[in-house]
């Protein structure tokens, strides 16, 4: 089974992006806040509007952290640029870089996420990989040591999916089950304990995860069955659960098995359902729900009454979002991360420019990436 995005498609079982084509041709785009080189730009310098980083026509993946940025290539290189305090970038080093700069020389990269400083990636062999920041041991590597070059986290070779929070990260495997290590002090690693753990850990013994997403201290999960689940830190409402009740296991959202894809940002969440819908809840401070207000909703509610979303992404005060057409819609905090040309915040989602050809976007705390075709 294919899910279609746009003009292209993500393919489970080869987890690539395929176009229709066969050919990939995607340009790397960058706004909002340039503190230290985040947007690849060769400067410092903010933007309010998308700025396309360098020339290149390959670029396929995109993640980002605090003032991080990652991204692989067509041809299975791993770029990145941006802070670099605590080794996070990947190069041995610990110097910043304002455009992108190649970590190591391998040609196997096939995913790659980012925490608050530390980064985990996945290889086409199944391998895991960590690097940098390690103070609650969410590098995996059963230690709290900082690393500045990719370190293999055990010796499996069947991880199949990742994503970063804060100080921790949750991970599926190709037998569907549920793993989860680093911080652990609101539950979000769902062990039903709060203890910290510097190595993988099973969630329960189910077998039918299918994927996971992180905010700050709040994870989410979605089964194969298309029901929604969440976990840990809850003050907002987050977890969507209608009560802001924080819990150390997967609870359902609600009864529905219609949720096809989830994120989160510091505080809040969204999901997609599989007739094309969109659903936020939790923090709004700064219009982040796209709900045309500043309320918080501790249950989900939905964005306006399109059909037709097919991406999404959060971070903590603005999302990003494409739709069926290809268009890129932005909303929430107004310091140029919208790439709406101002700093004006918005409480509802607004179309990017009038192009037609976005496939991926990512949103970063203080920026947005995307990728076009």
């Amino acid at each position: 089974m294919s899910y279609r995005y746009g003009a292209s498609y993500l393919d489970p079982g080869l987890n690539t992006l395929v176009a229709p084509t066969g050919t990939i041709v995607y340009n790397l785009y960058a706004w909002g806040v340039g503190t230290n080189g985040v947007l690849g730009l060769g400067n410092t310098t903010s933007y309010s509007s998308p700025k396309q980083v360098g020339s290149l026509t390959n670029w396929l993946k995109i993640s980002g952290g605090l003032y991080t940025s990652f991204s692989i290539k067509t041809d299975g290189t791993l770029w990145t640029w941006g802070h670099n305090n605590f080794g996070q970038l990947g190069l041995n080093s610990r110097t910043s870089y304002s455009s992108p700069k190649q970590v190591g020389a391998l040609t196997n990269w096939l995913q790659v996420a980012c925490g608050f400083y530390h980064t985990l990636a996945i290889k086409s062999d199944g391998t895991l990989w960590s690097w940098g920041f390690n103070n609650h041991g969410q590098l995996g590597l059963s230690n709290v040591t900082n690393y500045s070059s990719p370190k293999q986290v055990g010796s499996l070779t069947n991880w199949l999916s990742i994503a970063c929070g804060y100080f921790y990260n949750t991970a599926i495997k190709t037998d569907g089950t549920l793993w989860s290590w680093g911080q652990n002090n609101y539950g979000q690693l769902g062990l039903n304990n709060i203890t910290y753990y510097s190595s993988p850990k099973q969630v329960g013994a189910l077998t039918n995860w299918l994927q996971v997403a992180c905010g700050s201290y709040a994870s989410f999960a979605i089964k194969t069955d298309g029901t929604l689940w969440s976990w840990g830190y809850n003050i907002y409402g987050q977890l969507g659960l209608n009560n802001r009740t924080s819990y150390s296991s997967p609870k359902q959202i609600g009864a529905l098995t219609t949720w096809l894809n989830v994120v989160s940002g510091y505080a809040c969440s969204l999901s997609i359902k599989t007739n094309g819908t969109l659903w936020s809840w939790g923090a709004n401070d700064q219009g982040q729900l796209g709900l045309g207000n500043r309320t918080y909703y501790s249950s989900p509610k939905q964005v306006g009454s399109l059909t037709t979303w097919n991406k999404i992404s959060a971070s903590a005060s603005h999302i990003g979002g494409i739709l069926s057409n290809s268009t890129l819609w932005m909303w929430g905090i107004g310091n140029g991360s919208l790439g709406l040309g101002t700093n004006t915040p918005y409480s509802s989602p607004k179309q990017v420019g009038t192009l037609t050809n976005w496939n991926t976007v990512n949103c970063s705390p203080q920026n947005t990436m995307a990728l076009a075709y």
